[in-house]
């Protein structure tokens, strides 16, 4: 079979694959992240079928993939709503990143992983999965819970430090010292500030050149606007993930829900294929031995993550059932996750992969389960929950 025709039948298989994966997931009230990650490890290096002739297609995909990741999480906010969460929850977002960030920083020294590499799991442990818990706040019909801003102005405020944190472990991970650290969250520091200032004077105006009546147009204007600005982020010094995040955050509310349902198919794609990607480069050899690990880690963070959750829901006045409902639904940890760790294995520290899939692939199910089982718990604690 000549090489065209094996990389046709190699995706061809993969994609199929990955939808049989999803409705199953489906099926069960599960997230599709841990069946993907689980998926690609069973066919990449090490595993049982691997993919040699789709493996470079993969690898660009998955750089779109999460550019695209990033993009609609900026188009998810308006500028104003971000300053609305800071005023508000800005002790949230402090307390979340002091009890979520240290457990991965320590367990990272404490699995011989040099500072930068630490610093990576930080990250990890830190950030909760936004469409993880989109989905179950969803498919519970928790939308219009009294505690369900609180659990949003906390992944907010952890989408936004992500334009922060992402440049710092770029720079932290490329050994370009403190100051040069520095220096980076400095420059990510301004360009957040004056997009957000410039999205609430002119993004009207980008949403004018970006509309038009034929929708492929839209996505074509779009994309390729998204990918030059990632690109000139990435070269930089920066993180491309973060340009396209900038890009989202900048266009007007009246385009961005018009985007979102145009680039959805297309993000669940490259999404898809970027989990992919990370699970080709994780050999599953290396999962089991840092399983032991990675359970005591989300042990921890699992406590942690609800105890930032209920903090979050008390500011707000909540009674008991709704903090606890908040702090589980917290829990999850899965795609800014698996981007975080991405950038460690892609800067040579590999160690990060096989514990930041382990504990992607527990959390992301536990997460899901503590976060359905939390209603009908807290029922029991008050007969009949605020909402």
């Amino acid at each position: 079979m000549d090489h065209v025709a094996a990389l046709l039948v190699e995706l061809g298989l993969l994609f199929l694959g990955l939808s049989v994966l999803g409705l199953a997931a489906r099926r069960l009230g599960l997230s599709p992240v841990p069946f993907v990650l689980l998926a690609a490890l069973a066919v990449g290096n090490g595993g049982l079928v691997p993919l040699e002739n789709a493996e470079p297609f993969i690898e660009a995909a998955a750089e779109i993939g999460v550019v695209l990741l990033l993009l609609t999480l900026g188009l998810e906010f308006s500028s104003s709503e971000l300053f609305a969460s800071f005023r508000r929850h800005a002790p949230s977002g402090l307390v979340d990143l002091a009890l979520n960030a240290p457990p991965g920083f320590v367990a990272g020294l404490l699995l011989g992983l040099p500072w930068e590499g630490s610093l990576a799991l930080a990250g990890v442990t830190w950030i909760s999965s936004s469409g993880i818990v989109a989905r179950l706040l969803g498919d519970l019909g928790r939308l219009a819970n009294r505690e369900t801003p609180a659990v949003l102005a906390v992944l907010v405020l952890e989408d936004l430090a992500m334009a922060l944190f992402l440049p710092l472990l770029v720079v932290a991970l490329a050994g370009q010292g403190p100051m040069a650290a520095l220096g980076g969250v400095g420059l990510a520091v301004g360009a957040v500030v004056l997009v957000l200032a410039a999205a609430q004077r002119h993004g009207h105006r980008l949403g004018r050149l970006l509309t038009h009546d034929d929708d492929e147009q839209v996505m074509l204007r779009l994309i390729g606007l998204t990918l030059l600005v990632a690109g000139l982020a990435q070269a930089m010094g920066a993180s491309a993930a973060v340009g396209a995040f900038l890009v989202g955050l900048a266009l007007p509310a009246s385009f961005a829900a018009r985007a979102r349902a145009i680039l959805a198919p297309l993000r669940d794609l490259f999404a898809a294929t970027f989990f992919v990607a990370f699970g080709l480069a994780t050999d599953p050899g290396t999962i089991l031995p840092m399983l032991p690990a990675a359970l005591a880690l989300a042990g921890v963070t699992t406590l942690t993550k609800i105890a930032t959750g209920w903090f979050a829901a008390q500011r707000d006045g909540i009674g008991v059932p709704g903090r606890l409902r908040a702090g589980t639904a917290l829990v999850a940890r899965g795609e800014f996750s698996i981007v975080i760790a991405g950038l460690a294995v892609t800067a040579g520290i590999t160690a990060v992969g096989p514990v930041a899939t382990a504990y992607v692939l527990v959390l992301a199910v536990a997460g899901t389960v503590l976060t359905r089982i939390a209603d009908p718990l807290s029922s029991r604690l008050a007969p009949v929950p605020a909402r």
